[in-house]
C-alpha cells in the first residue's frame, strides 16, 4: 500500500466513530433515508443467484447516464442481476421512476456504504459481485483496493478527470498510480480527460463518447402535459431549467424587463433542489406567482410558475418555446444541456459550464445554443437574449434542430460499452483480476 493509501485507510477508521452523527444529521436535513442508514455501513446484502454486475453512480447525473447502459447490459445478458449503487436520495428516487418497469427485476438499488474498511469490506463480502463499474469520477481509495485485493475486475467508464482534479491525484502520484493501474477498462468521457488519467496511471484509458450523449429523452406524462398546455394556451413560456443560488433573482428580474413586450410570458422555474421552492418564491414578491409543489396551476394572470417538484424537467422541456439551463449564471459549472436538445427546446446557458465544457464546444460549433455573457448586468443579459429568441421564432427552430443533432450521434455508445464489460464477468476475466492483469 502507498504511503496516500496508508494515510486515507487510517484516517477514514478514525473518522469511522463521528460519521454515524454525520449521516443523522443528513436525514435531518432529507439527504438520507433513515430506514437505509444500515446500507451505508455495507449492510443489507442480499445476493441473488447468478451473475452480478456491480455499478456505482455517485447522482442524479450519471445515474441517468447509465439507464441506457444497463438496457444493453441487460439485453446482451439475460442471466445478469445489475447492483445499482448511488450516493443520493434524489437519484434513488429517479431511479425508480425512470428505470424500466420490466428490468425492475434484474436492478437491485442500495447506497454505496461510505469508504471506510470494515464497512466496504462488509459489503463486498455480503454482495461478492462478479465485477464492479464505477462511473465519472469515483475514485474511493478503500473501495478500489479492497475490490482488486478479492479478485473483482474493475472499469471505470463516462470517466471525468478536470484539470484542478488531475492537479490534485498528481500531489499523490503513487496512490493515484496505484488505484488506476486496478482498472481493466478506462473509458473518458473525452480525449481531454482520458489524457489525463493516462498520465496518472491508467495506461490503456482511452476515450469512445459521453453516454450522456445516448441518454435517452426525459419522460413525461403525457395527461399531465395535455392538461397544463391546455391551461397555458397559446402563451410565450420561458424556462429556467435546474437553477442555483443566485441565479432565480436573475431570472426573475428577466421577466420583469421583457414582460410587457411578450403578452401573456409565463416564466417557469425549477430549482435544482425543489426543497427551495419557498424560497424562490419569496424572491417574486410583487409577481403573481404559482407553486407546483403547493398544489398550485398556473392561471391566466400567472407570471411566474414555480415548479418545485422533482423530476419533471421532461414535461416543462416540452411546453417552453426556450430554456435557460441553470448553474450556468453562477459559478457552479453547468447543468447537462443536451436535456432540451432532445426535446427541441433551443438552449440558452451562461458562461459557466466547464462540467459540459466539450459538450457546449461541439453544441457552439454547430450554432446549437446561445451563450449568455452577463457582463455587469446578468438580468439584463438574459433579459435580451430570451426576447431575442421569443421574436424570432425561426432562430430558435434552427438553433433546436442543430443541438438535436449533436445529441443523436452517440445513440450506439451503450451498446458498444456493454459490449466492453461484459467480458470482466467471465472467468478469464475474474481470473485476469485476481493476477493484476
Amino acid at each position: 500500500m502507498t504511503v496516500g493509501g496508508c494515510v486515507w485507510h487510517w484516517g477514514t477508521t478514525a473518522l469511522a466513530p463521528v460519521l454515524p452523527l454525520h449521516l443523522r444529521r443528513r436525514v435531518a436535513r432529507g439527504k438520507e433515508i433513515a430506514d437505509r442508514l444500515p446500507e451505508r455501513y455495507g449492510l443489507h446484502a442480499e445476493r441473488p443467484a447468478g451473475r452480478l454486475l456491480w455499478l456505482h453512480a455517485a447522482s442524479v447525473g450519471e445515474t441517468l447516464s447509465v439507464l441506457p447502459l444497463i438496457e444493453a447490459l441487460a439485453a446482451a445478458d439475460p442471466a445478469l442481476t445489475i447492483l445499482l449503487t448511488t450516493g443520493t436520495v434524489t437519484s434513488a428516487t429517479l431511479l425508480a421512476r425512470r428505470l424500466p418497469a420490466g428490468l425492475a427485476p434484474r436492478v437491485l438499488h442500495r447506497f454505496v456504504p461510505l469508504d471506510v474498511p470494515r464497512w466496504v469490506a462488509r459489503f463486498l463480502d455480503g454482495w461478492r459481485p462478479d465485477a464492479a463499474v464505477l462511473v465519472e469520477s469515483e475514485l474511493w481509495p478503500n473501495m478500489i483496493a479492497a475490490a482488486a485485493a478479492r479478485g473483482i475486475p474493475l472499469a471505470l467508464i463516462n470517466g471525468r478527470m478536470s484539470e484542478r482534479s488531475a492537479r490534485w491525484w498528481g500531489r499523490a502520484p503513487g496512490l493515484a498510480r496505484s488505484l488506476l493501474s486496478k482498472f481493466r477498462v478506462v473509458l473518458g468521457q473525452t480525449e481531454a480527460d482520458a489524457g489525463r488519467f493516462r498520465a496518472l496511471g491508467a495506461a490503456g484509458a482511452t476515450c469512445w463518447g459521453n453516454l450522456k450523449y445516448a441518454a435517452p429523452p426525459l419522460p413525461v406524462e403525457d395527461a399531465e402535459r395535455r392538461r397544463l398546455a391546455a391551461l397555458i394556451g397559446d402563451r410565450p413560456v420561458f424556462l429556467a431549467a435546474s437553477t442555483h443560488p443566485g441565479e432565480e433573482a436573475i431570472v426573475l428580474a428577466a421577466h420583469r424587463r421583457i414582460a410587457a413586450a411578450h403578452a401573456g410570458l409565463l416564466t417557469v422555474i425549477v430549482p435544482r433542489h425543489p426543497e427551495r421552492g419557498a424560497e424562490v418564491a419569496a424572491l417574486g414578491a410583487g409577481l403573481v406567482l404559482a407553486r407546483r409543489a403547493a398544489g398550485e396551476d398556473p392561471a391566466p394572470d400567472t407570471a411566474v410558475y414555480v415548479a418545485d417538484t422533482l423530476g419533471e424537467l421532461g414535461l416543462f422541456y416540452r411546453l417552453a418555446r426556450l430554456a435557460f439551463v441553470g448553474g450556468s449564471l453562477v459559478p457552479h459549472g453547468g447543468q447537462n444541456p443536451l436535456e432540451p436538445a432532445r426535446l427541441h427546446c433551443p438552449v440558452l446557458t451562461g458562461p459557466h459550464t466547464w462540467n459540459f465544457a466539450e459538450i457546449l464546444a461541439r453544441l457552439e460549433a454547430v450554432g446549437g445554443v446561445t451563450r449568455i455573457d452577463p457582463g455587469t448586468e446578468p438580468a439584463a443579459a438574459l433579459a435580451e437574449a430570451v426576447s431575442a429568441m421569443l421574436t424570432e421564432s425561426d432562430r430558435g427552430r434552427a438553433q433546436a434542430e442543430a443541438a438535436a443533432g449533436i445529441a443523436a450521434e452517440e445513440a450506439g455508445l451503450p451498446g458498444r460499452v456493454a459490449a466492453a464489460l461484459l467480458p470482466l464477468l467471465s472467468a478469464e476475466g475474474k481470473a485476469a483480476a485476481a493476477s493484476g492483469g
